[in-house]
């Protein structure tokens, strides 16, 4: 086990609130000092150790795809030339708030992960790239981490990104700070072999970034503290819908659904289903939600993933399958454009759904499928195949509703 900083004065976060720990409950920044008392400085460990310590944490990234952290982290330091590390903020995905709040009021924690990890990798020069939104917050952090002395040798800059679904993909966001379009790129090479300004880069989520923070000063052990065997730790996710304290939370991974729904207030209304990764994400009924607990190993027999670890609870009076046709038609109105199964076949599925909506299209389960299974895998990009996975578990979710639909009714939510 890697060797961890003396952190002796300064007392761990508990093993379920972790990243929100040092809040201030008067809602504003978490200044630099402040955050040094709370944490402690940034410990001095040495690169290779880092990237052990992380790999014996088993941490993977909060961005969607969960890859491990230590993999990355790996892959870019063995790359040819001086690394450029980007600290990946840009969330564009309408009901996902976490990373906002995380650099709006934790914006060290962030920093100091994004220090940390170009330490490990050599890199001399960090990206923040985020929305517009919080871009004050975070320059004005840098401005106290510059007066303070800290991150000396280490060039960090803060990069708006716009405001798109797919601008926070890895590959879209290298191409943007290359002075591109924030679009997905046809691949390879990846990030990690040539990225920004050619150089090997590392693309890691800013919640990612904070728990190296936390698992540099506190130790592989204390972060499996938390969450299950496989899947250790913390994470934010962002619950919103119809909840009576809709937010930004921080969950165990494998607490159960209806625990965070609880913490939460409970339901405004009766539910019906959740949606649950973000728009790349599935259906989950509200009989199946009674007992899913959140990590992909476990909802994964549900067809389900934590994905952007957004969270929407659906009310009872709701259509699942007009809800399903507007999450399509945004997705559809997001296209990257570069490629046949984006620009027409999501354009095609989000313009059936609104034809089934209307009580204007009878056709049967089959003729949806068929269009879906022409769609899988044959993008440019991941974001045919998201719209897809959400588009098919509606299906099966609402099978009741489609039924109805498909049947030339029209839409029943009051």
């Amino acid at each position: 086990m890697s060797a961890v900083a003396n952190t002796s004065r300064v007392v761990p976060p508990s093993a379920t609130r972790r990243l929100l720990a040092g809040l201030r409950p008067d809602a504003r920044a978490v200044a630099y000092a402040e955050h040094v008392d709370r944490y402690g400085r940034v410990p001095s460990t040495a690169a290779e150790e880092l990237v052990e310590l992380v790999a014996d944490a088993g941490l993977r990234g909060r961005g969607g795809a969960a890859f491990p952290a230590a993999t990355k982290l790996a892959a870019v330091r063995e790359g040819r030339g001086r690394p450029v590390v980007v600290a990946n903020g840009a969330e564009g995905e309408p009901p996902s708030g976490k990373d906002k709040v995380l650099l709006a009021y934790a914006p060290h924690l962030v920093l100091d992960g994004a220090a940390l990890a170009a330490r490990a990798v050599g890199a001399k020069s960090v990206v923040v790239a985020v929305g517009d939104v919080v871009v004050p917050q975070v320059r004005h952090a840098l401005a106290e981490r510059r007066a303070a002395g800290v991150d000396r040798g280490l060039k960090l800059r803060v990069v708006a990104v716009p405001d798109r679904f797919v601008a926070g993909e890895e590959t879209a966001l290298v191409q943007f700070l290359n002075g591109g379009p924030a679009l997905p790129t046809f691949i390879p090479p990846r990030p990690f072999e040539r990225g920004v300004g050619g150089a090997p880069t590392l693309v890691q989520n800013v919640e990612t970034l904070a728990h190296i923070a936390l698992i540099a000063r506190f130790g592989a052990d204390w972060f499996r503290a938390a969450g299950t065997r496989d899947e250790p730790g913390t994470a934010l996710v962002t619950l919103s819908g119809a909840i009576r304290r809709p937010g930004v939370y921080e969950i165990e991974l494998g607490q159960t659904l209806e625990q965070l729904v609880n913490d939460a207030g409970g339901p405004a209304v009766d539910l019906q289903a959740f949606l649950l990764g973000g728009y790349y994400g599935s259906w989950l009924s509200g009989r199946d939600a009674a007992t899913a607990r959140l990590s992909d190993g476990d909802l994964a027999r549900y067809g389900a993933a934590l994905g952007a670890r957004a969270i929407v609870a659906l009310p009872a009076t709701a259509c699942g399958v007009a809800e399903t046709a507007r999450l399509a038609r945004y997705l559809a109105d997001e296209s990257a454009g570069q490629c046949g199964p984006c620009v027409h076949g999501l354009a095609s599925l989000a313009i059936g759904l609104e034809q089934l909506v209307r009580g204007e299209r009878h056709s049967d389960h089959g003729l949806m499928q068929r269009r879906l299974a022409t769609i899988v895998g044959r993008g440019a990009c991941s974001h045919p195949d998201g719209a897809v996975k959400l588009i098919a578990s509606a299906y099966d979710v609402f099978a009741t509703e489609f039924e109805r639909h498909l049947n030339g009714h029209r839409c029943s939510a009051r």
